[in-house]
């Protein structure tokens, strides 16, 4: 179980910090990764099994893990404000940063990321919108000056990723494609190893 609190700044945000266990050998132990949930108007929580599979798969590879959840709704842009949030703090606390987020969650990291005062050393999105309110994700990622994975499904209907998958095959990133649709049913441990399987050597790199 992880350390509950909230993050300090404008708006209510709970966070959980998971930290690996104190057994599990590290080559990187000051890393820790902010993991943004899906929207919190559909039920998006810090909780989300797949934030949660995220987790655990980089906690066992002795990496630290920030879910928090978003304070009151607002649009897509003080969520952004959250994302920047989350990550000044892990910075002020750790090495290097990483960022991973899910749906709702992949857009605002993507868009938050961009317009962080400094950015984190990767990226790892599942299942990005093209937009979040006014902001188109593709221009926020077109920002990004570091390493960038997008995860998507072969049979998602529910968002349109295809925009953000493109601009990331013409940047070099890596694009990887899941069977299934938005949400992922019984593959989220399959997509924590993978997602931690890219973030934990960027990281490591970008120390």
């Amino acid at each position: 179980m992880g350390r509950t609190f909230s993050l300090p700044g404008p708006r209510d945000c709970p966070a959980t910090l998971d930290e690996p266990s104190a057994d599990i050998p590290s080559d990187d132990p000051s890393s820790c990764v902010v993991a943004c949930p899906p929207h919190p108007q559909f039920g998006g929580r810090r909780s989300d099994s797949r934030l949660r599979a995220v987790s655990d798969a980089l906690t066992e590879r002795g990496v630290a893990c920030l879910r928090f959840d978003y304070g009151p709704w607002d649009q897509g842009r003080g969520e952004q404000a959250d994302v920047r949030t989350a990550l000044a703090w892990a910075r002020e606390r750790y090495a290097t940063v990483g960022l991973f987020g899910y749906s709702f969650g992949a857009g605002v990291a993507l868009c938050g990321a961009a317009d962080a005062e400094r950015p984190p050393s990767a990226v790892s999105v599942l299942a990005p919108p093209a937009a979040v309110g006014d902001d188109g994700v593709p221009d926020c990622l077109d920002r990004l000056p570091v390493p960038v994975q997008v995860v998507v499904g072969d049979r998602d209907s529910t968002v349109d990723s295809e925009p953000v998958a493109e601009l990331a095959r013409s940047r070099g990133d890596a694009v990887e494609t899941f069977p299934g649709d938005h949400h992922f049913v019984g593959q989220t441990d399959r997509i924590g190893a993978r997602v931690a399987a890219f973030l934990v050597p960027a990281l490591r790199d970008g120390a």
